[in-house]
């Protein structure tokens, strides 16, 4: 078990535990439908998280060396793990879906329900999965370029989730998320704009991405992974979104 203290984590609410999102508030989705890829996207994750509990400290270990994502790996800075599966890539993909605590799949998936069902809505659902699955593939592409000689295991949908979350903020600006803020016993329930809760919060990712730069090497959270998942999704969100369903919401767009 000592390995998940060295991974790099794709984590919002480690970032953000303060500030906790439940709902999103007049976001004006073109269609009522059940969001069925993201309740797919997070029944995945958990089975995913479930075996791994179901693993010894080896085994786990293993698994973890095998299936996550190490940036060395692709700059042939260091030797494949002798258990990676081949072609070895498929660790790009594998590492969306697995976790390395309670704490950390149970923030990510928040975060993705929170604000998935409302970009799948807005995109169809085979859009919408591929959009979250590029914008995870650019997550892990920045967090190998920044991080060349890491050996620490990378892991975490939020590389991903980070992607839809710029897909919400292009497409649903003027809504607003409620979100629970503690107040030592207590819940401040919050009504935040979404382009300033998304906006601080990829704000804080960037600052904190650039501040670690210089300690790419050890474990903690993969900040330029979210950076990257980010940028992708505000690149093609217009891509994905349905023209129709944007022409729809256009009017709500407006102050």
């Amino acid at each position: 078990m000592a390995l998940i203290l060295t991974v790099r984590l794709k984590s919002h609410m480690k970032r953000l535990e303060p500030v906790i999102p439940y709902r999103a508030d007049d976001a004006a989705d073109p269609t009522s439908a059940i969001p069925v890829a993201t309740i797919g996207l997070i029944v995945v994750n958990f089975l995913v998280f479930f075996y791994e509990l179901s693993l010894g400290g080896t085994q786990l270990d293993t698994f973890i060396n095998a299936y996550s994502l190490v940036p060395c790996e692709y700059t042939q800075h260091c030797a494949i793990y002798a258990g990676t599966p081949s072609p070895f890539w498929i660790t790009l993909i594998r590492s969306m879906f697995m976790h390395a605590g309670w704490a950390h799949i149970l923030g990510n998936m928040l975060f993705l329900f929170v604000f998935g069902l409302h970009v799948e809505r807005a995109m169809g659902g085979l859009r919408y999965l591929a959009f979250y699955l590029i914008c995870g593939l650019g997550a892990n592409a920045l967090e190998i370029a920044t991080s060349v000689d890491s050996n620490a295991p990378g892991l975490g949908a939020s590389g991903a989730i980070a992607g839809v979350l710029a897909g919400y903020f292009v497409l649903y600006p003027t809504s607003h998320i409620r979100a629970l803020i503690p107040l030592g016993f207590f819940f401040w329930i919050a009504r935040v704009p979404a382009w300033v809760f998304i906006g601080l919060w990829f704000l804080l990712q960037l600052v904190d991405g650039v501040a670690s730069l210089s300690n790419t090497t050890s474990g903690g959270i993969a900040y330029s992974a979210h950076v990257g998942g980010f940028v992708t999704g505000l690149l093609l969100v217009r891509l994905f979104a349905q023209r129709v369903r944007v022409d729809r919401l256009r009017p709500y767009y407006q102050p």
